[in-house]
């Protein structure tokens, strides 16, 4: 069992409330939330005013692990999401070999047994010929399952409209959808090699990964969800005009939600004359208006949560010089929920309103139980922040396999003082503790 802790003089952020007071986790689980606690044997940490918020859940993150362990796996990327607040993940499955049936699925969860430092899920994958595999999936199996709707490679490359048809018509749970729209993508790389060969410079690739190829998809994506009643979640939305496709309000009242990841909040096309293909990923990155966009949409409740799509590469990878042959991906994990903090430093929106967007919804559009709040009997997931002790990014303190963040030189105007999984202290001041501990997600469905 896990030995209580008691969190005392903290700032508590937990639907849509700021209050003063303490917190007590016995056997994992939180056990008294507000006022002022004692308990004989329980390790105290004084919070001396710092926020206590529950775990950041990131629906979206890319471990590589089966199949690409020199850029990253489940134990080297949870460590670094652990003291970047990250307590609870959803990872993708386009692995090698690729998570596209129950048993590569099931090993999966094999693989994080013991490894994983933080509560984890693992998306099914679709492809043009699992729809079987789909099928039997059990609804609260997993998170969801994951349709790359063009910008993938092999038969996880959905678009036949048949074949999407059939899974948004009979997928048992929540499909997560990729949406940009090949085709168009082909066509623009064309044009742009006619004029520059391979040495396409970095600067065009929001032009290459368009609006319209991003419209094309979404818009097609959200129009399958309205006629088979599918429950429809969008990742990584990039552009303004993708935004009138979605509907403001409670996540709990909808059953098309939006995601919006860090590193289209903070950065813009401007970033890639300094950071080139550091920042390549795809969707790409693109105008100061979209971001712009993209923020006022998660204040108005219009973008339900924020995630980081961490997808980490090697920097020789990252270092060729093709545009075609440079990798699409960054390494987040670390910084995310201090790159998201930086919309409440920058009066995006409240606090309250930013543990909403990471830590509340995500348990809400999932599903996931007894998570994601600051709840009586809900597990002890908990971060600890300092909102006014700023970090600077350099590369020693990197804790990523690859050895790199797209953020050095970077300031953040908070840190991440403590984390606990569980009711474990795992993280404390650049201190890992113990050894890790995530469990298996599950998932209250119907």
């Amino acid at each position: 069992m896990s030995q209580a802790v008691l969190i005392t003089n903290a700032r508590l952020v937990n639907e849509g409330r700021i209050d003063e007071g303490d917190l007590l986790a016995v056997d994992g689980r939180i056990a008294q939330v507000g006022g002022h606690i004692s308990h004989p044997t329980a390790a105290v940490i004084d919070a001396a005013g710092r926020v206590l918020m529950p775990g950041m859940i990131d629906d979206q993150v890319h471990f590589r692990e089966p199949g690409a362990t020199h850029k990253g796996d489940q134990a080297t990327e949870s460590r670094a999401a652990i003291a970047g607040g990250i307590t609870s993940f959803m990872e993708m499955p386009n692995t090698k070999p690729q998570t596209v049936t129950l048993d590569a699925l099931e090993a999966k969860f094999g693989l994080a047994a013991g490894r994983a430092w933080g509560n984890h899920a693992f998306y099914l994958g679709a492809t043009n010929d699992n729809i079987d595999e789909i099928r039997r999936l059990g609804v609260d199996q997993t998170c969801g399952i994951k349709v790359f709707m063009g910008a993938s490679t092999g038969n996880m490359l959905v678009d036949d409209p048949k074949t999407l048809e059939q899974i948004f018509r009979d997928a048992p749970t929540l499909v997560a959808t990729h949406c940009e729209d090949t085709p168009t993508i082909k066509a623009n790389e064309e044009h742009y090699r006619a004029d520059y060969g391979d040495n396409i410079p970095m600067h065009l690739h929001p032009l290459i990964r368009s609006e319209e190829a991003c419209w094309l998809s979404s818009s097609f994506a959200v129009d399958l969800a309205r006629r088979f009643a599918t429950r429809l979640h969008v990742l990584h939305l990039t552009t303004a005009r993708e935004l009138a496709l979605f509907e403001t309000g409670p996540v709990t009242d909808k059953r098309i939600t939006v995601e919006a990841c860090v590193h289209h909040l903070y950065f813009s096309e401007a970033d890639y004359a300094q950071r080139g293909t550091l920042i390549k990923c795809n969707p790409a990155i693109k105008t100061a208006a979209d971001r712009a966009a993209l923020r006022q949409a998660l204040a108005d409740d219009r973008i339900d949560v924020i995630a980081t799509d961490h997808a980490p590469h090697t920097l020789e990878e990252k270092a060729d010089p093709s545009y075609f042959k440079a990798p699409a991906g960054l390494p987040l994990v670390q910084h995310a929920l201090a790159m998201a903090l930086e919309l409440v430093h920058d009066g995006v929106m409240p606090l309250t309103q930013l543990v909403r967007k990471v830590s509340h919804a995500p348990a809400e559009l999932f599903n996931v139980r007894e998570r994601g709040y600051l709840r009586e009997g809900y597990w002890a997931d908990l971060v600890l922040v300092d909102m006014e002790r700023s970090q600077t990014i350099v590369r020693d303190d990197v804790l990523y396999k690859c050895g790199w963040s797209p953020l050095e030189g970077d300031t953040l105007r908070s840190s991440i003082v403590a984390t606990i999984v569980n009711g474990d202290l795992k993280y404390r001041e650049g201190e890992f503790l113990g050894s890790a501990g995530g469990m298996r997600l599950e998932f209250e469905r119907r």
